[in-house]
């Protein structure tokens, strides 16, 4: 089965699209809620994802109820993995080194980004890095 790490600022744009046919982070978001692939997870991502869900723009477009939903489903369904493998000065921010710890740790084979900066990258270690649209297809190919 395909293993990916879905960048947060991915993670929340899915969670707000995924009733959108057209949101791409939605799409990819419906593919893991049908077992399409495996999410891989870590504490450090999921605290970010729980800070910024309840920010106004999210809260704009998701009840109290989606969000205590969808942090419970990612809580519940996404395998988490502790960050062994640390990763430093590779990318341009800390935060997203640990995005890519967190795959790099979980043997993701993929690590899905809108950061251009990290896609640049191409792969790192045994990770291949591609934007949302890239991974949709990706999907959509296999399934």
């Amino acid at each position: 089965m395909i293993t990916a790490v879905l960048d947060t600022n991915v993670l929340l744009a899915g969670f707000a699209g995924v009733l959108i046919p057209a949101s791409t982070p939605g799409r990819i978001l419906a593919f893991w809620m049908a077992g399409c692939f495996q999410l891989i997870m870590s504490d450090p991502l999921f605290d970010e994802v729980a800070r910024n869900i309840v920010k106004p723009y999210f809260r704009r477009r998701l009840t109290a109820s989606q969000i205590a939903a969808n942090l419970a489903l990612l809580a519940n369904e996404a395998c988490f993995t502790s960050i062994t493998v640390p990763v430093s000065g590779v990318a341009t921010h800390p935060e997203d080194d640990l995005i890519l710890a967190t795959a790099i740790s979980g043997g993701a084979d993929y690590l899905v980004t809108g950061d251009i900066r990290l896609q640049n990258l191409g792969s790192y270690q045994s990770v291949t890095i591609l934007s949302p649209r890239a991974f949709l297809a990706t999907l959509t190919s296999s399934s």
